[in-house]
């Protein structure tokens, strides 16, 4: 399909002034203290809790083996042995969430594994290669699992389109979901790999929450950051049917000059395997 649905007038994900029009529409956040002693009471008593600083630091490409139909691929992260912060990142001008248009986390039905169908007053599924993605939530810095932390999660269809926002999804809410951790901080959603839109490294959205409460009643995110998906995985999607505007989009774009990630995405590259026909697994772990 004709490569319309991001615009100019988008202005997704394009940075300062994009950002600070959205801070000065969103709710005042809790205070950074609040948000710590949150991680701690998750985290247990006695648990250590670091907060890194989310600068910019040298990114890391991912090696992967590609095999017929199938990857496995294995994202380099940090070089130390515990899960360091994930930077935090713009939720771009279709997030959903209330800060920008529509809130779909107060909705009934958001909380829900397999977000490929709408759910509520809508109806309609996306199509796509099968994704299942996993995440992992620790504390940063010492890896205790933050069992209850919640994640909100979104991400474009294939052609590149966002539900409630994009041309002909507005009575669309599919892509979009809620998740609680369980007692080893994971959780996992299922869904199909995303597409490749014009200015934009093939991505996934989502914001992490200290609980389950926090995430469906309008209480401020612990963090909100994209994960990136490796080169390899999204070259074998996008030579399936369905996927022909993601390959050319990827070629006007990488990880190093992509507007989001290019000032270092060592902690947010998955670790993707399976195969186009059996479905993909992207992981990773959240360091908050």
């Amino acid at each position: 399909m004709p490569d319309t649905l991001h615009h100019a007038d988008d202005l997704h994900d394009l940075g300062l002034a994009f950002d600070l029009a959205t801070l000065r529409a969103r709710p005042t956040p809790a205070p950074r203290m609040e948000r710590r002693g949150a991680l701690k009471l998750l985290a247990g008593a006695g648990a250590g809790l670091v907060l890194a600083a989310c600068g910019a630091d040298d990114g890391t490409a991912a090696s992967t083996t590609s095999t017929a139909g199938g990857v496995t691929a294995t994202t380099s992260g940090s070089s130390g042995t515990s899960a360091d912060a994930i930077p935090e990142e713009t939720g771009g001008p279709y997030p959903g969430d209330g800060s920008n248009g529509p809130n779909v986390l107060v909705e009934r039905g958001i909380v829900r594994q397999d977000i490929t169908s709408s759910f509520g007053a809508y109806s309609g599924t996306a199509e796509g290669v099968p994704l299942a993605i996993d995440l992992t939530i620790v504390t940063a810095g010492t890896d205790q699992p933050l069992p209850g932390a919640t994640v909100y999660l979104w991400h474009c269809d294939r052609d590149g389109g966002y539900s409630l926002y994009s041309s002909g999804l507005t009575e669309q809410n599919y892509l979009r979901g809620v998740q609680e951790a369980d007692a080893d901080g994971q959780l996992r959603f299922t869904s199909i790999f995303p597409g490749a839109y014009s200015g934009r490294w093939p991505h996934i959205h989502f914001e992490v929450f200290a609980d389950l409460a926090s995430a469906t009643s309008g209480g401020a995110p612990l963090v909100t950051s994209q994960l990136a998906l490796p080169e390899d995985a999204c070259h074998l999607v996008y030579a399936t049917g369905g996927y022909e505007q993601s390959v050319r989009n990827m070629t006007q774009t990488s990880l190093d000059s992509d507007n989001v990630f290019s000032d270092g995405y060592d902690r947010q590259v998955a670790t993707v395997s399976g195969t186009v026909d059996g479905g993909m697994t992207a992981s990773l772990t959240v360091g908050v």
